[in-house]
């Protein structure tokens, strides 16, 4: 059974450090150039929101914090969100921003019951 649990936090882990990875380059990398819808405030917010709680559901994960439950509901709660903001762009970078968003907001809400 703790094999399991382990192989399960680790996969959760990788699917934060993922998120955290697709966002941080769409984030600095793409939607900083392409300005506009691309940085509106509440857009703005909610990407880095979605960047900081995946790294530190990714922490939590990696180093066994009994506290994983909850940030891996913030994690689910917010990467969602984050998911379907991206979304409403029709461009394929968005689009592999809210996929990435969707799989780790699945596996958080998960890993967070």
């Amino acid at each position: 059974m703790q094999k399991t649990m382990n192989k399960d936090l680790q996969q959760c882990a990788k699917e934060c450090l993922d998120c955290f990875q697709i966002c941080s380059e769409t984030f600095y990398q793409y939607c900083l150039v392409q300005g506009g819808e691309h940085t509106e405030p509440k857009h703005f917010k909610l990407m880095q929101d979605c960047i900081n709680i995946c790294r530190t559901s990714a922490e939590f994960l990696l180093r066994g914090s009994d506290n994983h439950k909850a940030t891996c509901r913030a994690c689910a709660e917010i990467c969602q969100k984050c998911a379907d903001d991206c979304a409403r762009f029709n461009d394929p970078q968005m689009k592999a921003c809210a996929d990435a968003c969707r799989k780790c907001a699945e596996m958080c809400k998960q890993m967070s019951q």
